[in-house]
């Protein structure tokens, strides 16, 4: 029941899209107004990290019901992230919640958790601001494999522990697009 739409399904594998602002402007309101998406509960836009004119550009053109921020939980991810949730601000889009990704590398062989990126720092930003927290996604070879695969760990392997933070999250979200202050339809920027 999920409908996907991606540059990457329009260029060829070993082609690279080299575009300015206006170009990709006009390709973002291409995907949203060009797309059959209807019916819909919610459309995600998987945006990339920081304050670029993509982000600009749905904030200022499109009704959003709020921003997911995702960070690594490194210092300097972290700035990115507070830099986002700022420009959101600004522009008067909603902070459903921060997400941790990468939170902790989690041994295949021996089940051991390490920090390798530090732990924390995207619930100790959300604290500091205000927001939501929604929850940590590990680092495992499990979810990166499947995804190479083309099945999300929710869907592979929907029993495991890589699945339920991914649940977790997705109820989060859920239930703060049921309070958010925008108008329907739901669209979330990740």
């Amino acid at each position: 029941g999920l409908k996907a739409m991606s540059l990457g399904l329009i260029l060829r594998e070993d082609e690279a899209a080299v575009w300015r602002g206006p170009m990709v402007q006009s390709a973002l309101m291409q995907f949203l107004s060009q797309v059959d998406w209807a019916p819909l509960d919610v459309l995600v836009l998987d945006m990339p990290p920081g304050t670029g004119d993509a982000q600009l550009t749905m904030a200022q053109r499109v009704a959003l019901a709020g921003a997911v921020i995702v960070s690594t939980p490194q210092d300097i991810a972290l700035i990115d992230a507070k830099k986002a949730i700022a420009m959101f601000g600004k522009v008067k889009v909603p902070i459903l919640g921060i997400v941790e990704n990468m939170s902790m590398f989690t041994c295949p062989g021996c089940g051991q958790s390490h920090p390798i990126f530090g732990h924390g720092g995207a619930r100790a930003t959300a604290e500091a601001l205000g927001a939501p927290f929604l929850g940590e996604i590990p680092l495992v070879p499990r979810i990166r494999e499947w995804s190479d695969l083309g099945a999300p760990v929710a869907v592979a392997a929907p029993d495991g522990p890589e699945a339920a933070a991914f649940l977790d999250i997705a109820r989060e979200v859920a239930a703060a697009l049921d309070t958010a202050q925008r108008p329907a339809p739901s669209i979330v920027l990740e």
